[in-house]
């Protein structure tokens, strides 16, 4: 497979789910991996890059634990969708690591599965609640390996207790994971632990419990995304802390006092203030008239309030002819897939089925009905769904809501940013260095936690 065609199929790693009112296919990403990609082929039998080939031949000829590993654009959920190609997802279930990457794949968090609830109280009393779950014991013993995406957004406390869980409710303590196999899959270079962000501590990685498990750590070293090597070597060095005088003059040379403006280039920036003021700006710019589509919510209470923090979309969607929009599912044809670009062409605001008419950025026009996103509880059943149109302005979205993003240009702020790996996360959804515009940047905000680059160095020696 060319690059290119990884490119396409990065993160396609999707569910089929079923639309429960209109019985309509509708295809989720891994981890809310976001594509823009003009390129649209038709797949064929997948090959692979050396170190991808060597990955797959360990996931499938071993039964060892797999840490699964690479740069961002390295082919990582490429390779795990093919994986799980005509696996039973029921015996090997994938799980995320929040609820909006759940939501987006049609699955389930890592902490609902294992019954980690918030952690309240410690490990001991978590393990304890959950065993009294027969829920919980039931899909324990009923898995042969699950896997997880996005790792390093995992804190080794909750780790450690969802391995004592699976454990004891398979009454196979002698065993990490009570045998079950384990598989994965993330970079601690990118975003830290959801608790306790930038704290050392929290690192899956430093915990017991990563010992236990006796990963075999798999890098994937081939990146797929890009193949501009300057942009890459500038990328290798802020992805280990690094600001060498080499990545002073590139980034000093892609800095403007005043970025030209474009329609079609995203900004990415650290606070979500920047992001929906630029957002509202731009749309209140636009002399059309306003269309609103408020989501609807159909579910249990809780369900829905856990719903609305997770989906991809807002409560109230505010639209006009030619904004800059970004679609958030996947089209089973690959007309367009999650995180491809347009401007609206057309609102068809019919009541029985409206439609928005998008021209993509590659010129394609497709037609955008309503569709919904399923939360899902620890068995798999959906509690909770949302319908509206799967789509969001695209003007400007934060540096945490680009992690999984491929995107053919920015404008981005790297400046006041607080956590390890942030501006590598927003430097690496480029394709090429050609597309970077900086509003500006510090060498304070390029950063990453020193036990990361230990662990790094120690799994490639």
């Amino acid at each position: 497979m060319s690059c290119q065609h990884q490119e396409l199929v990065l993160g396609l790693f999707y569910s089929v789910k079923f639309n429960a009112v209109k019985k309509r296919p509708k295809f989720c990403l891994l981890s809310g991996l976001m594509l823009c990609s003009s390129l649209m082929v038709k797949l064929n039998t997948p090959t692979f890059t050396p170190c991808q080939k060597e990955a797959m031949d360990i996931l499938n000829n071993t039964n060892e634990n797999v840490f699964l590993t690479g740069s961002a654009g390295s082919g990582k959920s490429f390779l795990i969708r093919e994986y799980l190609k005509g696996k039973d997802r029921k015996v090997f279930p994938v799980l995320a690591s929040t609820g909006a990457a759940a939501v987006l794949i049609g699955g389930r968090t890592f902490h609902s599965f294992f019954g980690l609830g918030i952690m309240n109280g410690g490990v001991e009393i978590v393990v304890g609640k959950a065993l009294n779950n027969k829920q919980v014991v039931s899909r324990l013993r009923k898995i042969n390996c699950f896997i997880l995406d996005e790792v390093s957004m995992i804190p080794g406390e909750a780790l450690r207790a969802a391995e004592k869980i699976c454990a004891l409710a398979r009454k196979k303590e002698n065993l990490p994971w009570g045998g079950v196999r384990v598989i994965v899959v993330g970079d601690f270079a990118q975003l830290p632990p959801i608790s306790d962000r930038g704290m050392a501590k929290s690192w899956a990685f430093l915990d017991e419990v990563w010992e236990r498990t006796q990963f075999v750590s798999v890098v994937l070293k081939t990146l797929v995304r890009s193949q501009d090597e300057n942009f890459l070597s500038i990328l290798n060095s802020v992805r280990k802390g690094v600001v060498t005088e080499e990545v002073s003059e590139y980034l000093n040379q892609r800095t403007f006092e005043e970025v030209q403006d474009t329609c079609d280039t995203p900004y990415f920036f650290p606070f979500r203030r920047q992001t929906d003021s630029l957002n509202s700006k731009r749309l209140s710019d636009i002399p059309e008239e306003t269309y609103e589509f408020e989501t609807k919510f159909l579910g249990a209470t809780q369900a829905i309030l856990s719903l609305k923090k997770s989906i991809p979309i807002p409560e109230m969607l505010r639209l006009k002819k030619s904004a800059f929009v970004m679609i958030r599912v996947n089209d089973p044809g690959y007309k367009y897939v999650n995180g491809s670009l347009g401007h609206i062409l057309e609102i068809e605001n019919k009541k029985d089925n409206p439609v928005i008419h998008v021209e993509l950025l590659n010129g394609r026009i497709v037609e955008i009905e309503k569709t919904q996103f399923s939360y899902f509880d620890a068995d798999g059943e959906p509690i909770a769904v949302a319908e509206n149109f799967p789509l969001t302005l695209a003007y400007a979205a934060t540096i945490h809501k680009s992690q999984g993003m491929t995107v053919e240009r920015m404008v981005v702020d790297l400046r006041r940013l607080w956590e390890p790996g942030q501006a590598y996360v927003a430097l690496s959804r480029l394709k090429s260095g050609e597309g970077l515009s900086l509003v500006g940047w510090d060498k304070e905000s390029i950063k990453v936690d020193q036990d990361v680059i230990n662990f790094h160095e120690r799994i490639i020696d």
